[in-house]
């Protein structure tokens, strides 16, 4: 397949998994705000979707990183990122479909580095990177976040415990908006930057672009905006769990969340770990239902959460391994690969469609299935 050809497809599928990546993370930085009323659905994603846009443009320290520091660009090639990227996007779409907050950013390293074992073997793959900006940060920062989160919340609660409730519940919620703002901007230095780095890594590898190169400014314009229209669709499926099903969610709790997240995640950038934000948030919002009430955080979701956690990277690396084999096979393994993702994709989004979950129900939990039967049974 010619050179140009394949760099084409490859930045096209890098912009397809930002998309897939602002969709599926919308929730990290509005959830909480849209639960307690502080922001509108509509105009939360939109708001989410300017900042991350400009956020992208603040930093490029993490792109450089998964440019030139997780694999050996001279042992790969375009083809084997484009088979990494599939890997990702199938596993993003899987995770949206079933409402789990996962790492969109594991997801990608995942697939790019099963991608990588496969193409360019053990020895392509830089683990002390991996096991130092990907691994440690992906078990210590929810772990911070949550903890952080928690006394921050319990805190509040102590110093606004005599004032009249109502007050401190708008306050609060005047609150969110700067927070869940702030939010949305640290979600765009990190996330965004991702997938700057795997296009700047594919014009290295394809003889563009010198090795060490920081983003082009095309890049670093598409990157964001294709970060930012994914996030005005709304990822509403995963803004629910985080919202509603991992713990009642009141303005005290979510203004503490959302100023945790932006904390650590802007911090994260400046220091150049791609850390995974959904984890960082879900963290915090972990943190901050038990600072209220540990009765009040449904457990039994953080225990779901956190198997999809992980089971992300090792999963997108099969995919992404076994896209990887196929596609080198040739042209026509490079076509069934992408033949292959976007039967997968549509059927995800065709059987998403039969319970779709809008701006306009998103605040609604789902009913049970006990309660689904005992209608089939009074009919």
């Amino acid at each position: 397949m010619d050179a140009s050809l394949i760099v084409v497809a490859v930045v096209l599928t890098a912009l397809v998994f930002d998309f897939t990546n602002g969709f599926h993370d919308t929730a990290n930085a509005m959830a909480t705000s849209i639960a307690t009323g502080a922001f509108r659905p509509r105009t939360a994603v939109a708001v989410a979707a300017c900042l991350n846009l400009t956020g992208a443009f603040l930093s490029v320290q993490v792109a450089k990183t998964i440019s030139g520091g997780l694999v050996d660009e001279t042992l790969i090639n375009p083809v084997v990122i484009f088979a990494g990227l599939v890997g990702a996007i199938l596993w993003n779409l899987v995770t949206w479909y079933l409402g789990l907050p996962s790492s969109s950013s594991h997801a990608l390293f995942g697939g790019l580095i099963g991608a990588t074992w496969v193409a360019g073997g053990v020895h392509a793959i830089h683990f002390d990177a991996v096991l130092n900006k990907i691994v440690l940060p992906a078990v210590l920062a929810p772990v911070l976040a949550a903890l952080t989160a928690m006394a921050v919340t319990y805190l509040a609660l102590r110093v606004t415990a005599r004032a009249e409730p109502g007050h401190v519940s708008r306050g609060f919620q005047v609150g969110q908006r700067v927070s869940a703002s702030m939010l949305a901007l640290a979600h765009g230095t990190n996330d965004a930057q991702k997938t700057m780095g795997v296009i700047t890594l594919t014009l290295i590898t394809a003889g563009m672009l010198a090795p060490g190169s920081p983003p082009p400014s095309w890049v670093i314009l598409a990157a964001g905006c294709a970060i930012g229209l994914g996030t005005y669709m709304g990822g509403w499926r995963i803004i629910r769990t985080l919202g509603r099903r991992v713990s009642e969610i009141h303005p005290v709790q979510g203004f503490s969340a959302e100023t945790t997240s932006a904390a650590v995640i802007l911090t994260s950038s400046h220091m150049g770990l791609p850390l995974s934000t959904t984890q960082v948030c879900t963290g915090s919002i972990f943190g901050a239902g038990a600072g209220r009430r540990l009765a009040g955080v449904h457990w039994g979701m953080a225990g779901r959460i956190v198997l999809s956690w992980s089971f992300t990277l090792p999963s997108a690396a099969v995919v992404g391994a076994a896209a990887s084999w196929l596609a080198a096979t040739g042209v026509v393994g490079v076509i069934v690969v992408a033949v292959g993702g976007v039967a997968l994709a549509s059927g995800l989004y065709v059987a998403s469609r039969r319970n779709a979950v809008t701006a306009a129900n998103v605040n609604d939990l789902p009913r049970p299935a006990t309660d689904d039967v005992a209608a089939d049974l009074a009919a």
